[in-house]
């Protein structure tokens, strides 16, 4: 998948993740793909204020309003990028609170997120800014189970389309992942807080 920049080695698996931290995102350049750290929370380049003011939740954008809402659709028609992942979490509503689960694919192969991206310049300070946000759409039946969004994910094949393709083409790749690429187990609450160390491991363990 990443044909730009030195060959990328040495990265550290994270199993804690949380919004506003630096992630790995994958971001065409001519013909080419690269790995690039950005805040996951989007800060669309028009953003005025500084950062501390931004207090929307931007590290996720609804498929069905991604187009128009101001937060995102500049990105979206012309920042779309690649977020791979070994899985996530999604929460259930039980008696007893809310129980995570671990969402991975069936077939081990690392799972690819539609996203979207943003460079944005502090007014303060000078330094850009790169930012992205996840593209969340309807569950299939196998995730409804759980919870009511899904991530979009992308196949090897949808790739080409959702980084250069139109706005028409993208959104025909924004529709939930089929029943069978999935499997999800209980985990830990210990993942429900921030302050669950990314780098335990045992945080995606079945229960």
């Amino acid at each position: 998948m990443l044909t730009s920049g030195p060959p990328t080695s040495n990265l550290q698996p994270r199993y804690n993740i949380c919004p506003t931290t630096e992630i790995d995102t994958i971001v065409p350049a001519l013909d080419k793909r690269g790995v690039v750290p950005m805040r996951w929370g989007l800060v669309p380049s028009w953003w005025s204020k500084p950062l501390k003011e931004m207090r929307m939740a931007t590290f996720n954008a609804r498929a069905e309003t991604v187009a128009e809402k101001p937060m995102f659709r500049d990105a979206f028609k012309k920042r779309r990028c690649l977020i791979p992942a070994s899985g996530y979490y999604e929460w259930q509503d039980t008696p007893s609170g809310k129980q995570p689960y671990y969402f991975t694919r069936r077939d081990g192969h690392v799972m690819t997120i539609a996203g979207l991206w943003s460079n944005w310049k502090d007014k303060t300070t000078g330094e850009d800014l790169k930012s992205c946000t996840m593209v969340i759409t309807e569950p299939n039946k196998f995730v409804a189970d759980v919870h009511d969004r899904m991530p979009v994910i992308l196949e090897a094949r949808d790739f080409e389309q959702w980084e250069r393709g139109d706005g028409k083409e993208a959104s025909a790749l924004m529709r939930p992942a089929g029943e069978d690429m999935l499997q999800k187990w209980p985990v830990s609450k210990r993942v429900n807080s921030s302050r669950a160390s990314d780098e335990d491991a045992t945080l995606i363990e079945k229960i």
